[in-house]
């Protein structure tokens, strides 16, 4: 029954188009048998975050102004990989790009889709170790603040709602998990 689905499309047109996003609408008959509408983003990236961790159990976040929610965001350094490229080369270059850092470590900790209603957007979670510093080379439409802080406080930072970017969440709650259990 789960792999069945319920939604029958009657046509589909796109109605916008970019280099980052497509849009397309659906002219749809729900589960109900009712006829409606149902638009779907399309990414044409993955989206990547990356978790820095050193011994001492310090990560860094990003800091920046987030256009849509009209909001300043503390975040893990995250952005976006080329769906035909390794998903890790991405997240490698985005590290260096936002922090500096470079990495001798990486693990994959998550795979999930940031807002499966309305897009396929589909993020994918590191956690980079064996840090070495470097110099950060943002590109021309980030402007970004950087914070090097123990992995604890940032944890707090989650759960008193200091952090709402859902990869960073997503990213902070499961290596909270993962040091519980002593797998890293």
């Amino acid at each position: 029954m789960e792999n069945i689905n319920p939604w029958e499309t009657v046509d589909s047109k796109q109605v916008y188009d970019n280099n980052w996003i497509g849009l397309t609408e659906h002219n749809v008959i729900n589960p109900s048998g009712g006829k409606g509408i149902y638009g779907v983003v399309h990414f044409k990236n993955y989206a990547i975050g990356i978790l820095p961790l050193d011994h001492d159990l310090n990560t860094w976040l990003v800091g920046q102004y987030r256009f849509p929610l009209n909001a300043y965001s503390w975040e893990i350094p995250e952005g976006g990989g080329p769906l035909d490229a390794e998903p890790l080369e991405s997240a490698k270059r985005e590290l260096l790009e936002e922090t500096g850092l470079t990495a001798s470590t990486w693990i994959e900790i998550q795979r999930m889709h940031l807002s499966n209603s309305v897009s396929d957007e589909l993020a994918i979670v590191y956690i980079a170790k064996d840090l070495s510093m470097g110099i950060a080379e943002p590109e021309e439409t980030e402007q970004l603040m950087l914070r090097k802080l123990p992995f604890e406080e940032v944890y707090q930072m989650v759960i008193h709602g200091q952090i709402t970017d859902s990869m960073s969440v997503a990213a902070i709650l499961r290596t909270k998990i993962l040091l519980q259990e002593g797998n890293l």
